[in-house]
């Protein structure tokens, strides 16, 4: 099993930055594929970055394509999702997430472990 602990969200204005971390605990950190999901106020978790075990293959939502970084830290057991250019619509509780899949899968049903989350608010 593995535990996941977000941070870094806040209040940010529009076109500004935020850097998140999830710290994993556990041994076989590097072993997880991990992802970054959200869900806004009414609406469903949507898929917004993942990676696989080694950092070397992401995938990213288009609608944050370009924007967001993701990336890992298998020594820190931690990873990263770095959100630049930031818009109201990308205001939502941010959630981690890790499972033992080959490839990057967007759908939640898919992921195994989750955060509790950590909200990300963009004022206009």
């Amino acid at each position: 099993q593995v535990q996941l602990v977000e941070s870094g969200g806040g209040l940010v204005q529009a076109g500004g930055s935020l850097r998140l971390s999830c710290a994993a605990s556990g041994r076989t950190f590097s072993s997880y594929t991990m992802g970054w999901f959200r869900q806004a106020p009414g609406k469903e978790r949507e898929f917004v970055a993942g990676i696989n075990w080694s950092g070397e293959n992401t995938y990213y939502a288009d609608s944050v394509k370009g924007r967001f970084t993701i990336s890992r830290d298998n020594v820190k057991n931690t990873v990263y999702l770095q959100m630049n250019s930031l818009k109201p619509e990308d205001t939502a509780v941010y959630y981690c997430a890790a499972n033992r899949a080959i490839v990057v899968l967007t759908t939640k049903r898919a992921w195994d472990y989750w955060g509790q989350g950590t909200q990300v608010t963009v004022s206009s």
